[in-house]
């Protein structure tokens, strides 16, 4: 990229920041400090233990950002795991006001960029968040919860995962309740981490736009994690934004090929492949000493962007990271610092302003929007669903 290009980006984002769909900071802030926030003052740069912090948030351009309330999916206690991370936003909200604003509309974004804030939403990632509630659904959503991902990396009992056995052929009965539910509440239907036959029932039952959070393009990176072309094809009808992310092991072919035998490498020596501690590391490290690991690029997350603007089209893209919950990042954009480098990547490629901006902030706007005028709709006529999953799915669900 040229030193023209890097200024113009700059200068684009300053108008139309990024909204981000996917960041794991609190998830990091639970595993390093016991969310100890003085500890980890993202005030200042923490450089040295994660990707996010505020100076590089700012540096990075981004105006809104999705904060994922993750637990991991064998938690035996995730609906409480999930209220202590929504807990843990809550406390950065609060701790650094000037600079993160709280956002729970479309319009709370806009005054939030007005205000020169990075409007912070919440995300919870994987159905095993609400225990097969619709009542815990509800009140995740009056927390600020603003959407939820169908699926981790393990099944539901009413969805199929991405990277676990087909289980229920994509969503049951309930499951299909729980999409209902969530267009009442104006909650967005996250497609990120399911089963290809997840995302073709999803969008079969919704009656709002979905959002993929943090996925890139099958086509271009035969991994499960990402979109298959018949899905984004479908996403101009549908209304919903496809959000690219830069995880090497779901952007990079060679990656993918690597990470499967780094983490059987690390399943060998007694770890979660998922594993982020200092001992856990440490086996990652000797096995790239070993076998040297692939390297994004950000022209790899480029070639992402062009593949699937040209099957969805430009309105339907965004961008998701998933930084702080990756080990490994492409070179160019190993932090939140680094998005001004993809704008200025994709300005070389010819991107126009009008259609970078529409990647960055307006489209993302745009579906939550999109998502509480449905709810307004459906909340005329609709009471709040309390079906449960023995009801819809049978005793076995």
């Amino acid at each position: 990229m040229t030193s023209a290009s890097l200024e113009a980006a700059r200068e684009l984002l300053a108008e139309f920041p990024v909204v981000d769909g996917h960041n794991d900071l609190p998830w990091a802030l639970r595993k390093q400090v016991r969310y100890d926030l003085d500890a980890r003052d993202i005030a200042v740069h923490q450089n040295a233990h994660l990707h996010t912090d505020i100076p590089r948030l700012r540096e990075g351009g981004v105006g809104a950002q999705y904060w994922s309330v993750y637990v991991r999916s064998d938690l035996p206690d995730a609906v409480p795991a999930t209220l202590e991370q929504i807990d843990c936003v809550r406390q950065l909200l609060a701790r650094y006001p000037a600079d993160l604003a709280p956002a729970l509309t479309a319009a709370d974004m806009e005054s939030a960029r007005r205000d020169g804030r990075i409007a912070s939403l919440m995300g919870a990632e994987g159905g095993h968040s609400i225990a097969d509630s619709l009542g815990t659904l509800r009140g995740l959503y009056a927390l600020g919860v603003r959407y939820m991902t169908l699926t981790h990396n393990d099944n539901v009992a009413w969805a199929d995962s991405a990277t676990d056995e087909p289980n229920v052929g994509g969503l049951s009965a309930f499951g299909r309740e729980v999409v209902r539910e969530m267009n009442r509440l104006g909650m967005l239907v996250d497609l990120s981490h399911v089963a290809a036959t997840t995302m073709r029932d999803a969008m079969d039952a919704t009656s709002a736009p979905v959002v993929f959070s943090h996925s890139s393009s099958r086509a271009v990176c035969d991994h499960p994690r990402n979109i298959p072309d018949d899905v984004l094809e479908r996403l101009p009808g549908n209304g919903g934004v496809a959000m690219v992310t830069f995880v090497p092991k779901f952007v990079l072919q060679a990656a993918v090929d690597w990470t499967a035998e780094a983490d059987e490498n690390m399943r060998a020596h007694g770890f979660h492949h998922l594993d982020t501690t200092a001992e856990a590391m440490k086996v990652h490290r000797a096995f790239e000493e070993r076998t040297p690991r692939p390297v994004a690029t950000v022209s790899t997350v480029a070639d992402h962007l062009d593949h699937m603007r040209e099957v969805a089209g430009i309105d339907h893209l965004g961008i998701g990271g998933d930084y702080d919950g990756t080990a490994f990042t492409p070179d160019g954009l190993n932090d939140v610092s680094g998005y001004p480098n993809l704008i200025a990547e994709l300005l070389d490629r010819g991107w126009s302003k009008p259609d970078l901006a529409k990647l960055t902030w307006q489209n993302s706007v745009r579906v939550l929007g999109a998502a509480e005028d449905v709810a307004r709709g459906l909340q005329a006529t609709r009471s709040p669903s309390n079906a449960t999953i023995e009801e819809l799915d049978g005793e076995s669900g």
